[in-house]
This record gives structure tokens, C-alpha cells and sequence, in this order.
């Protein structure tokens, strides 16, 4: 456990979560849940039961690791999530580069080793479920998707669940990598108009246009930007964009996934003017990262 989070336990509980005391565990959709791709943000929130999970990843070996590192919050499902069509899974050499849309071979030039990692080596047919439409999700306040290029398809066919989720950490591409993929702007896009703005980058990827390599690693970046995980909150301006609950779960989410104790302040606050929390909570929170810094 990170030292900030263990300086956020009291007795075993969670300080920040005992102050603000929703009314239940934030909810948390993944969207290609593959852990290849290293820790999730909430890994911290999840260890400390203070989330549910819900995940969907359409390929077999992946998901059967999720199935073996699961805990009691988390549930996995072989899913497709996109526009609802029947499209195909192109499987590529590296499990990561796996997606819906097709490796565009002259864009994988670009970039070194890009042409071995996006070979497709097999295709699977695949029915694809809209996002709206998955019964088994109950609730979603915060939405994680990697989805190699098929991003667009599921914020589209999601709307409703979107209107009631008050975070996103999505990829998006500077140099499309897939025939079809959406650029940035188009991801930008649909979420503003969906209510969200941008917060922070959870990871930037560089990488060197081919054939240059730098300091003998071919994947070590200059300038070039490549793609990047983002994170959209919901429109932070107004207290009464949000209810006093959303508040909370905002402020959770930005504490204990992002360490942006800013944000999380700006929604205990906002709480507070709704009446959902009491006046003395933001000098508590101040105390609960004092108590943390001189531990």
C-alpha cells in the first residue's frame, strides 16, 4: 500500500471516506479491463473495499486473470462493449494493440517495433453490446475504458450512463494507430458535450518516429506524442451540477485515484453548499492531509 494511503486509514477504515460517508461504495465500470496494462487508477480505493468493479474484457487469457486476481468487490464479464453491432476482434501480437478496428499498417510504420506489435494474427467474430443496454451494470460513477480505438462507439451508445457518471479516464490518440480511429478532438468532442472537462493526464506515451532510437531504446520517446489516458470530470464550476452524493464520490475519486487534493477539496465544498455535508468538513479534510504529511 502507498504511504499516502496508508496515512489515510484510521483502525482499518478509511479516514476520508469515514468523513464523508456516502451512502454507498463508488461505482466503477472498466471497459477492456486487461492487466496487461499495469494497475488500474482505483487499484488503492479497491484494496480498501471503497469501490465496486465491473469489468468487461472480450479476450479469454486476460480475462481468466482477472477471474484468478479477483476480490469480493469485483465482477468480470466477456463483453464487447460498442456500438451493439456485430464487428471482428482482430488479436494482435501484442495482447494490448487487440481491437475492433484494423492495425493500419502504414501508421505502425511510423513508430519503431509498431508493424511487429499490431500484426494481427488471428480474427474473432464478436457481438458487441451497447453500453446502455448491459443489465448487469447497476449504477457507473466513474468510467475507465482502453478500448484500442473503439472509444467513440462506446461513449455513444452510453449517454445514459454518462449522464449520471462524474468521472472518465479514457485513451485517446494523437496519431490514430487503427483504420477508422477516432482523433483526440473527436473524443474531446463528445465528452464536453456530455457534460465533462478535462482534468488530468493519468499517463502521456512519446515515442520516436522510426527509425531513430534514443539512448539504444527503441521505444524511449522525444517529443512526439503518441497517445495518452485523460481523465474528464464532470463540469466542476457549479455545486448544483452534481448532487451532494456525486459530490462525495468526486471527491473520493480525485483523492484516492489521482492525489489531486485541489479537485477533491473543490467537491467537499460544493457538498457542503448543497447541504449534503456538514460546514465543518473542508477544515477536517485539512486536518486529515496535515495528519498525513507529518506521518
Amino acid at each position: 500500500m502507498p504511504a499516502k494511503e496508508a496515512n489515510m486509514r484510521q483502525d482499518g477504515k478509511d479516514a476520508l471516506f469515514e468523513l464523508l460517508r456516502p451512502k454507498r461504495r463508488t461505482a466503477i465500470v472498466d471497459i477492456g479491463a486487461n492487466p496487461i496494462d499495469g494497475d488500474p487508477p482505483y487499484k488503492a480505493m479497491l484494496a480498501a473495499g471503497l469501490c465496486t468493479v465491473i469489468g468487461f474484457e472480450p479476450q479469454a487469457e486476460p480475462l481468466a486473470e482477472l477471474e484468478r486476481r479477483k476480490g469480493p468487490h469485483e465482477r468480470y464479464l466477456p463483453y464487447a462493449v460498442g456500438d451493439g453491432g456485430e464487428h471482428v476482434l482482430h488479436v494482435c501480437r501484442e495482447p494490448g494493440m487487440s481491437s475492433l478496428l484494423a492495425p493500419d499498417p502504414d501508421r505502425l510504420a511510423l513508430f519503431n517495433g509498431f508493424p511487429d506489435f499490431g500484426a494481427v494474427l488471428h480474427q474473432v467474430p464478436v457481438a458487441t453490446r451497447r453500453l446502455d443496454d448491459i443489465a448487469e451494470i447497476e449504477c457507473m460513477d466513474f468510467l475507465k475504458i482502453d478500448v484500442q480505438g473503439g472509444e467513440l462507439d462506446v461513449f455513444r451508445s452510453g449517454r445514459r450512463r454518462l449522464a449520471a457518471a462524474i468521472a472518465v479516464q479514457t485513451e485517446i490518440s494523437f496519431v490514430p494507430l487503427y483504420a477508422g480511429q477516432p482523433a483526440f478532438g473527436e473524443i474531446d468532442t463528445v465528452l464536453r458535450e456530455a457534460g465533462f472537462v478535462p482534468h488530468c493526464l493519468a499517463e502521456l506515451k512519446l515515442r520516436p518516429l522510426a527509425p531513430l532510437i534514443i539512448d539504444g531504446d527503441p521505444q524511449k520517446g522525444l517529443r512526439q506524442l503518441l497517445e495518452a489516458d485523460l481523465v474528464y470530470v464532470r463540469d466542476f464550476t457549479r455545486p448544483d451540477a452534481m448532487s451532494g452524493e456525486q459530490w462525495k464520490h468526486l471527491a473520493l475519486i480525485a483523492h484516492h485515484c489521482y492525489d489531486s487534493i485541489d479537485l477533491a477539496l473543490r467537491a467537499i465544498n460544493s457538498a457542503v453548499q448543497l447541504g449534503a455535508l456538514p460546514q465543518s468538513t473542508p477544515q477536517r479534510y485539512f486536518d486529515l492531509l496535515q495528519a498525513q504529511r507529518t506521518r
